[in-house]
């Protein structure tokens, strides 16, 4: 076995077979893959193989598209045989609202010219003669899932690795992970080190434990999942056409035709997590002892909607570990704070979407970054909070029970919660906020006013909360808003070097001065929008962070990974520290005027600097900003004055009609100034051009990240720009993902939308080629199922000179 190596995967599970067979596509050579039993051993190897490519997410289904496309030609490719059955999948829907979520799952499909239609009673029973259609009102029919031999499509994966030059050891476990200071990795192996550039953790269910030997703790556990086989079935022994794959969400259980027989898989209540402590070191290719009791309700449903079942014996139960993360998505990416280490670990349909995954972060590891923007994935949008054994195991259980729960927009969901909290959380429920969790941290979403009950009833048309958001928002822009947003990330980059090293990684220039603010976004070598922030100067070697929660662990990451060696620049994450409270709208200065001796003037405290004054008895950072376009400020404080200084705002505001607000206001408020946010509007795949952020980027300050990328971008022409668009919809709005359509083209989707009551428009964000983004052009866009004229308009639609937040 070699000593030396590029890359060292550790893990020969489809996972990391597929990750080798895509590095040696891009052209590496110096590959090894380590797994201490045998290819398949973990999870991969008692699968049931189910390729399906119905995902929320319009990135991830990109991901299960190039999963199967992969499959269907990987035979070819390498001889090896994968048995991919091309059956289709059915969805069945017995409830309303759940055709309400296939009418927009077809909308995004439509986006990514994937085969998907709504079908009746009728053509449900010709594709699945087996079922009982009983309460059935239709279904989701994609024709081009299946399910696959997992053993086969990983030895294939494993063929085309090493013809491309990888090897491949078998019963060689990884004992020890050591950083060198030389940046590289030594991996010990009985068989001797191999001293690697890049160590990539493709562990399964020994996700967590491998990373640990690298040092870190990532929030990977295995849960139990058993399925039936069943004896033949006389209604299948003769020549037939082969069942899709069926789903019953409602009764929570897939099947599929197997050996002449069904494999039936529920997905249970109180699912049952397993070696939590950590894994015996002996186990590989077994199975778990299977427990019928646990599944026996579930497979009573199917019964009565198979009724072939009720006279089927059970050939065998098959109960094998799976890993979940507390979201349901798998880990990629870089993990932060060790370099060369990454991981592909952490997934609970690891054979659909192994294909993707192993292409995407073959990409990263090669490229720097992946050819698709894969936020859901990424392994930084967790902080350490989630890798905490109680929180992992709560929310995994949740996302195992809830796997065909339908997946409501914006809907919050309760396990592990709440976990970090500020002290306002305790008064502002007493308010009657509905809080959300984000980064772990609880934040108010919305108030119920007296006689409303704080509960949420998520719905894809008209949730129960958007009066009272509407209300909210309509407080800011007449009177003033106070929001509790201490959640937001908070990282001070200090040192002799920090201007230095700030304006090498942002693109705007920084401050000129002490107390000025800039927004700027930190761009990838592509030019692509990495992170989007303010910085405020606090002294010329002294720099103060702020960006979205969700971001916080990613940011951080991004920043220590550019750093200096020399120790010129120091970075702190002070998240924790510090309270914030935003108090925004046309009232918000005679609001904080009479609880503070501070001049607030707009000479004295223009808009975009910051300012170190006394509200009441608390010393405050303000910092002259605001997400809303009104008047603002975000009033930044140690954390253990938040109480004092809510309460000392709340009572200054009364005279003007100060109203608590929450993160959902937001939405509709920054839409009709057509603030951007990241993860929606902007992300890697785009460049600040694009998004129609030009003016926060300075090509003439010298070189930063991504400059050159921008000055190809100029000299070419854009081809793509973020388009404003007002939409034919009041009361059923676009949620994201639905299609703007040229004619019957999809030429763009909706990212963002929300109805803006001061302007008395539904407004929708969407890149559009450039031809198409022209004010006053005409298209449309489809709201589940049905054909909303649109028209593209000039941005913002509210106060576009800003002279209210100016004021």
């Amino acid at each position: 076995m070699r000593t030396q190596a590029r890359v060292v995967i550790v893990g020969g599970g489809v996972v990391g077979c597929s990750l080798a067979y895509h590095l040696v596509r891009l052209g590496w050579r110096d590959i090894v893959l380590l797994e201490k039993n045998e290819l398949t051993a973990g999870s991969t190897w008692h699968a049931a193989g189910l390729c399906t490519q119905f995902n929320a997410s319009l990135s991830v289904t990109r991901l299960l598209m190039y999963s199967v496309e992969l499959y269907q030609r990987l035979e070819a490719e390498t001889g090896q045989r994968v048995d991919f059955h091309e059956v289709g999948s059915v969805r069945l829907a017995t409830v309303p609202e759940r055709l309400d979520q296939y009418r927009h799952a077809r909308a995004k499909a439509r986006v990514l010219d994937l085969p998907f239609e709504l079908i009746g009673p009728e053509e449900i029973a010709r594709l699945c003669p087996l079922l009982s259609l009983e309460g059935v009102l239709g279904a989701a029919h994609t024709p081009t899932d299946g399910h696959i031999d997992p053993s086969g499509v990983t030895q294939a994966l494993a063929t085309g690795a090493r013809d491309g030059g990888a090897e491949i050891h078998r019963q060689t476990p990884v004992t020890a992970l050591r950083a060198r200071p030389s940046g590289e990795w030594e991996v010990e192996t009985p068989r001797g080190p191999i001293l690697a550039e890049t160590v990539v953790d493709c562990g399964g269910n020994w996700g967590r434990e491998i990373g640990q030997l690298a040092g870190v703790t990532l929030p990977i556990v295995p849960m139990e999942h058993q399925y039936l086989v069943t004896d033949a079935l006389p209604a299948l022994a003769g020549a037939h056409r082969e069942m899709p794959v069926v789903r019953d969400v409602e009764a929570s259980f897939y099947a599929r035709e197997e050996g002449g027989g069904l494999i039936v898989g529920p997905y249970e209540p109180h699912p049952k997590p397993w070696s939590v402590a950590g894994i015996p070191p002996d186990f590989g290719q077994q199975l778990l002892p299977p427990d019928f009791a646990q599944v026996e309700g579930i497979v009573a449903l199917a019964r009565e909607r198979i009724p072939a079942l009720a006279d089927a014996g059970i050939k065998r139960i098959v109960n094998g570990p799976t890993s979940y993360t507390p979201d349901g998505n798998c880990l990629m990416g870089p993990v932060p704070g060790l370099r060369g280490f990454f991981v592909l670990a952490g997934f609970s349909y690891g054979i659909v979407q192994a294909g993707g995954a192993g292409r995407y972060a073959a990409e990263w590891i090669v490229d720097g970054q992946p050819s698709d923007s894969l936020w859901e994935l990424d392994v930084r949008r967790f902080g350490p909070h989630a890798a905490a054994l109680p929180y992992l195991v709560s929310t995994a259980s949740e996302v195992y029970e809830r796997e065909y729960a339908i997946p409501y927009p914006g809907e919050q969901l309760p396990a592990g919660r709440p976990l970090k909290t500020d002290p306002l959380y305790e008064p502002l429920r007493a308010r009657g906020a509905v809080f959300g969790a984000r980064n772990g941290w609880e934040r108010p979403l919305w108030f119920a006013p007296p006689g409303v009950e704080p509960v949420e009833e998520p719905s894809f048309r008209r949730p129960n909360w958007r009066p009272h958001v509407a209300e909210e928002a309509r407080a800011v822009r007449e009177r003033a808003g106070l929001l509790d947003m201490t959640s937001f990330a908070k990282h001070e980059v200090a040192g002799p070097g920090a201007a230095t090293f700030l304006d090498r990684l942002c693109a705007n220039a920084l401050p000129a001065a002490d107390g000025r603010i800039v927004l700027t976004q930190m761009l990838t070598p592509r030019g692509g929008i990495e992170c989007d922030l303010t910085l405020t100067r606090l002294a010329p070697d002294r720099f103060y962070l702020i960006s979205a929660a969700a971001t916080e662990t990613h940011d951080l990451d991004w920043i220590e990974r550019h750093l200096p060696g020399d120790g010129s620049v120091t970075v702190a994450n002070v998240t924790a520290r510090h309270g914030v409270l935003m108090l925004a709208g046309p009232r918000s200065r005679e609001v904080l005027a009479s609880a503070t001796r501070a001049d607030l003037t707009g000479r004295a405290f223009p808009f975009m600097t910051a300012r170190e004054i006394e509200v009441d008895a608390v010393p405050v950072l303000a910092l002259r900003i605001s997400y809303t376009g009104e008047l603002g400020w975000e009033l930044h404080h140690p954390i253990e004055y938040s109480r004092r200084l809510y309460e000392t705002l709340v009572e200054a505001g009364r005279p003007a009609g100060l109203a608590d607000i929450g993160y959902r206001a937001l939405d509709p408020l920054r839409l009709e100034k057509g603030f951007r946010l990241w993860g929606v509007d902007i992300t890697p795949d785009y460049t600040p051009f694009e998004a129609g952020l030009e003016r926060f980027v300075r090509l003439d300050k010298g070189d930063f990240i991504g400059r050159d990328a921008l000055l190809r971008q100029r000299a070419a022409g854009m081809t793509r720009t973020l388009a404003c668009l007002t939409v034919d919809a009041d009361q059923i709005l676009p949620i994201g993902a639905e299609p703007v359509l040229d004619g019957d083209r999809a030429v763009g989707y909706v990212l963002a939308a929300d109805r803006g009551g001061a302007v008395a428009a539904t407004i929708a964000l969407a890149y559009l080629p450039v031809a198409l983004a022209a004010p006053g052009t005409r298209l449309a866009v489809e709201v589940l199922g049905e054909r909303r004229a649109a028209t593209v308009v000039q941005a913002p639609l509210y106060d576009p000179a800003g002279e209210r937040m100016r004021a």
